[in-house]
């Protein structure tokens, strides 16, 4: 019995002993990954706009309704398919429609542009479904423009009904495909333009004073370096947001879905992001990486100080007598051997011209793998397509 006693004895004076290895073994691994604010939100993401990282989400691929934050594909469809200058006339399917609204009158004529001002400021149901008619054709035209804008950018956990987003079934998103969709219209010199005003004026043809609306967007308001985007409420999808702001040279968006609190919530998300991943240049466009070989694009991305130090390089050349207008190969990038993207390599003077923003932002390869190939795709269809150019609902 004694040597029993003896044996327990010395079993939990080990177990003393590696208690203050475990602690500090927890402590050094909340130090690699900062514990986000706690929220109220049933779905979250937070993105890196730049380099399209994912920095926290919470049920980020569940598939809920999502109110008029459908107005975010709307406005950036109309943007890439239509022609600002345009005039919208109103028709019968979209005078009067339910929920929020710019008011609108029957046969009344707007320019596209600010078509959208009021549906992105004051989330008009009826400028959405005026913009859809004249873009796509007709309402269901226009939704299967959205849809394959949707597909296009690789958002597996979205399927869209209408371009306001009243609740209607198999109506859905995520939080993470919002992000991502948010993401890639902040490129959208137009779009961000719209999201960030807080007060546009258009003319009105019916009464002696202009439009003025006031931007929903608390945020704008409220944080440091707010610049968009856009609020939802039904009583089905509850309280949505999507909000973004611009500090030191990055700029974040946040998603929550069905949040109560989301103003406070979006604060101290936006704040977490900003403390704990900042935006990192890893290369620079027209860097050296080897005698005669420079980097095409630079690569920029969202980065914890602990993973600045595990960044490594790999760079993959082709044989000489295969290179074509003087590519010579990839750079790849990675986080402690995970990739994290890659970038085009030239010899010294064969470097391409970047002209138009979109191949600026899209060819970089900063952005996570499962969607990388996606933005590509996306990117050609921009260029080939060119650029022209409290209620209810929220």
């Amino acid at each position: 019995m004694t040597s029993k006693i003896r044996f327990i004895s010395l079993l939990m004076g080990c177990l003393l002993l590696l208690c203050p290895l475990a602690v500090q073994a927890q402590e050094q691994d909340n130090q690699k990954s900062p514990q986000p604010p706690v929220n109220h939100a049933q779905a979250i993401a937070l993105i890196d706009v730049t380099s399209g990282r994912i920095l926290y989400e919470h049920h980020g691929n569940e598939e809920l309704p999502i109110a008029s934050l459908t107005k975010i594909m709307t406005a950036i469809v109309a943007i890439e398919q239509g022609k600002l200058s345009d005039k919208v006339k109103v028709g019968r399917a979209s005078y009067g429609k339910e929920g929020s609204s710019i008011y609108l009158h029957l046969g009344e004529e707007m320019t596209l542009e600010n078509m959208l001002y009021g549906l992105m400021l004051r989330s008009g149901n009826d400028a959405a479904s005026a913009i859809a008619e004249h873009v796509g054709g007709s309402e269901d035209g226009f939704v299967r423009l959205m849809n394959e804008k949707a597909s296009l950018l690789g958002l597996a956990h979205s399927q869209f009904q209408n371009p306001h987003g009243l609740d209607a079934k198999n109506h859905y998103s995520s939080a993470i495909d919002l992000a991502k969709l948010t993401a890639y219209a902040m490129h959208n010199p137009n779009f961000k333009e719209i999201v960030k005003t807080p007060v546009k004026q258009a003319p009105n043809p019916n009464d002696p004073w202009d439009y003025k609306w006031i931007n929903k967007n608390k945020m704008l308001r409220f944080y440091e370096g707010a610049d968009g985007v856009k609020t939802g409420f039904t009583k089905i999808a509850r309280r949505c947001l999507v909000s973004s702001a611009t500090r030191n040279g990055q700029q974040l968006v946040v998603v929550t879905i069905n949040d109560g609190d989301d103003w406070n919530d979006h604060r101290k998300l936006l704040d977490y992001g900003f403390a704990h991943f900042p935006l990192v240049e890893i290369i620079k466009r027209g860097q050296t990486l080897q005698s005669g070989i420079v980097a095409g694009t630079g690569f920029k991305y969202a980065l914890t100080p602990e993973e600045s130090k595990q960044i490594g390089k790999n760079l993959v050349l082709q044989d000489e007598n295969e290179v074509s207008f003087g590519k010579r190969g990839e750079l790849h990038i990675l986080i402690d051997q995970h990739p994290i993207g890659k970038i085009p390599v030239y010899k010294r003077g064969s470097i391409p011209p970047l002209s138009k923003q979109y191949q600026q932002v899209y060819s970089t390869g900063g952005l996570q793998p499962d969607w990388f190939t996606s933005f590509q795709q996306a990117l050609r269809s921009l260029l080939f397509s060119g650029i022209r150019g409290r209620s209810r609902f929220g």
